[in-house]
């Protein structure tokens, strides 16, 4: 797994952020004053009594006004840290100051075939082949389910991929479920692999993504999550993101304050259910709608904005890197994953979320996920600090060698040469080496890369017992739809 924090022998910060603190301040305070002034939309009741209950103003049945202070006594009991886990119990993701790890994202519609370089609706199959091609990656830290499963019941998929997850990786996981019942069921099995209740509370195998229609309208699913999640003392990202131009201003300032404005809504829900409840907030930046062919980007220049302001408020965030608009994976994908896995790890990130997505957030590819992989091992070399000492300096063997010295039969050159960075996906060969092993592209390599890694790897089994609940947990769902289908 890649272990990137941002040259924490040298800054004490991140190397780049969009704003200034003054910058952020305005942001923050912009925030405020759309909670306070024009309230958001809370369409669950108990979410609303939550927050009258609280101090905060509640008009025309479901809207909510949030004074700032209530704002401020939710920052001072939410979790600076959280840290996710392995199925072992290992804290492996302490998402905490500038620590970077890295991911797929979740239920794409289609599917860029590594085999067939074609792109069709995804199956099941796929989630499983994708969840063990991110077991076997070194550089990725955790498992979404890349793809929506198009041959099985749409209304009950999450807990298909969550048995399919669950089965197929022991690094974390984060979860995405389309109602309250659906999430229920995916916690219910993460207690069932690593021991209950109070196991998945000490050593969170599994968060959760929450998606919140806009900054101020929260759904009723959303808000359901929240309350539950929040009660079990589970980590969740709840991302409210408009789309700039259509449900919020189309200038990045105002967009990212409605946003953030519901961003700090849900954290002080969080926090009134249960103080500490660990709360990720996401800086995913707000959806932005491309003027000339109606399409919502994912790759903007102006990215950033909403991370600077996850790091202003010191909480662990959820960004967005390795995806691209590209259709196919060809040279605008790569490009578009290293510009945006280079620029969410140099802003901090702590899960940066969507390696391998293609088409705008419409597609994946397991080829471009392997691709993603190797950018982010060169990002880490990249990043790592430069020990100079005087072992590294080696000026007592240059006096001796000068420029005639043999450095490549020296003992310091066999010590330090796995030092550098090797890759193994990019290519360093000589032209005619490169020709001898048949002259394929990067992304022929990543397709080839892909079926070793499905033909070899084989994930650490769960035991029968737990196997036979995950199993059952599904059944029990396929049973309530037979039963609503018969009623109907």
């Amino acid at each position: 797994m890649a272990r990137i924090s941002v040259n924490e022998m040298v800054y004490t910060g991140v190397q780049f952020s969009r704003l200034s603190e003054a910058q952020c301040h305005k942001l923050h305070w912009a925030s405020l004053e759309i909670l306070e002034r024009v309230g958001v939309r809370a369409h669950l009741q108990e979410a609303v009594d939550l927050l009258k209950k609280a101090g905060a103003d509640v008009s025309d049945g479901n809207l909510v006004r949030v004074p700032a202070g209530l704002v401020e006594k939710a920052f001072a009991t939410a979790p600076r840290r959280i840290v996710l886990c392995d199925r072992h119990g290992n804290r492996v993701m302490p998402l905490e100051g500038d620590r970077c790890f890295y991911g797929p994202g979740s239920d794409t519609l289609n599917i860029v075939d590594h085999r067939t370089g074609e792109r069709r609706k995804p199956v099941l199959k796929d989630v499983e082949e994708g969840t063990i091609v991110c077991d076997a990656l070194p550089n990725i830290d955790f498992v979404m389910s890349m793809v929506m499963p198009a041959d099985v019941d749409a209304t009950i998929a999450d807990r298909y991929q969550a048995e399919t997850m669950l089965t197929n990786t022991t690094k974390p996981i984060i979860v995405v479920s389309y109602e309250l019942a659906g999430l229920m069921d995916a916690v219910e099995m993460a207690e069932a692999v690593v021991g209950g209740a109070d196991a998945l509370r000490r050593n969170p195998l599994v968060a959760a993504y929450i998606n919140v229609t806009t900054g101020l309208r929260h759904n009723r699913e959303a808000l359901e999550k929240l309350l539950y999640l929040s009660r079990k003392g589970l980590p969740f990202i709840y991302a409210p993101v408009s789309t700039s131009g259509v449900s919020s201003p189309v200038t990045v300032a105002g967009s990212i304050a409605i946003d953030n404005a519901g961003v700090l809504a849900g954290l002080v829900l969080s926090q009134l259910v249960r103080e500490g409840a660990p709360f990720i907030v996401p800086g995913v930046q707000h959806s932005v709608l491309d003027m000339r062919t109606m399409i919502s980007t994912y790759v903007e220049a102006e990215r950033g904005v909403a991370q600077a302001l996850g790091q202003f408020y010191e909480l662990p965030r959820f960004a967005l890197g390795g995806a691209s608009e590209a259709k196919m994976v060809d040279q605008q994908a790569a490009a578009e994953a290293a510009l945006t896995l280079l620029t969410e790890t140099l802003a901090g990130g702590n899960i940066i979320h969507d390696l391998g997505y293609l088409e705008s957030g419409l597609g994946s590819s397991l080829a471009q996920l392997v691709i993603c992989d190797e950018i982010v091992g060169w990002i880490e070399g990249y990043v790592k600090p430069i020990e100079i000492t005087d072992e590294t300096l080696a000026l007592d063997m240059i006096a001796e060698y000068s420029d005639e010295g043999p450095y490549l039969k020296s003992d310091h050159t066999r010590r330090h040469y796995r030092d550098r960075w090797y890759p193994t996906l990019f290519e360093r060969a000589s032209y005619h080496t490169w020709m001898e092993k048949g002259g394929k592209s990067l992304g022929e390599r990543a397709a080839a890369r892909v079926d070793q890694i499905l033909s070899e790897h084989q994930p650490a089994p769960l035991p029968a017992d737990v196997t036979k609940r995950l199993r059952e947990i599904v059944q029990q769902a396929e049973a309530g739809i037979v039963a609503d289908t018969a009623r109907s």
